[in-house]
């Protein structure tokens, strides 16, 4: 009997189904990435004058961002490793960057969902209305956070082989850059610290989603801080791909 190898873009059409399958079987976590953004945006609805709209949507986009990376993507890489999920796709016949594709590209469906719905809310509740080149280059910005943030849980999930520690590590990460990063940028735990705050992923990545809203145009500061969220991610997806085993063992 003669057996016939899928193609690879069978393959990887099959893969992109399975994966969106499986994340909207898990769309109470969806909701949940959802739900701090836009609480948080909702909240300084009365404060949107004194922070401005693009501080207010940059923050609430970049705490999205960092939820999907960490507590997102790199948990159910975790998870499915420890399941011996990889291990199985490993034996078959499809080439393993498919594999990485399928899952990354839920991501940046997810990515374009939660952006999307903070520009919405912003406009609906906060009466948030950007220019369309503003919106269009806040996309942008936002794969380009989204892509360091995806390579920081890349490498976490690398360095770490349990599923619980990665969690744990995860959740440590998550709660550390939200809460220094936005105190530290407010200047609220001293002038040096805002300072680190401010070249750290979070600091780059917020400062690019502002710059990209903004109708007074890009800055220098902003050209920096985008070349350092490149940067950042390069370095992440590197040692995250380096150190990163299919398996527990």
């Amino acid at each position: 009997m003669k057996t016939t190898i899928p193609s690879t873009t069978s393959a990887l059409t099959t893969l992109l189904r399975s994966d969106f399958i499986t994340q909207w079987r898990n769309r109470r976590a969806v909701v949940l990435v959802l739900l701090v953004p836009i609480i948080i945006l909702v909240s300084w609805k009365s404060a949107i004058t004194k922070l401005g709209a693009a501080f207010a949507l940059s923050t609430c986009i970049t705490i999205g961002l960092t939820a999907i990376g960490l507590m997102g993507y790199s948990n159910a890489i975790a998870r499915d490793r420890d399941k011996g999920v990889f291990q199985r796709l490993r034996v078959a016949p499809i080439p393993r960057w498919a594999i990485m594709i399928s899952r990354l590209a839920v991501q940046l469906a997810m990515i374009m969902l939660i952006t999307t719905a903070v520009f919405v809310v912003g406009y609906k509740v906060d009466g948030i209305e950007l220019t369309p080149m503003g919106y269009t280059l806040g996309y942008l910005a936002a794969f380009a956070g989204g892509a360091l943030y995806l390579g920081l849980g890349q490498m976490i999930v690398g360095l770490l082989k349990n599923a619980e520690t990665v969690n744990s590590t995860t959740r440590l990460v998550y709660f550390v850059f939200i809460m220094v990063g936005m105190f530290g940028e407010m200047g609220m735990l001293g002038e040096k610290l805002k300072d680190i705050v401010h070249w750290s992923p979070y600091g780059t990545v917020k400062t690019i989603l502002s710059a990209s809203m903004q109708t007074v145009g890009w800055s220098s500061d902003a050209s920096i801080a985008l070349l350092a969220t490149i940067g950042y991610a390069v370095v992440f997806a590197y040692l995250g791909i380096k150190w990163f085993r299919w398996n527990t063992r």
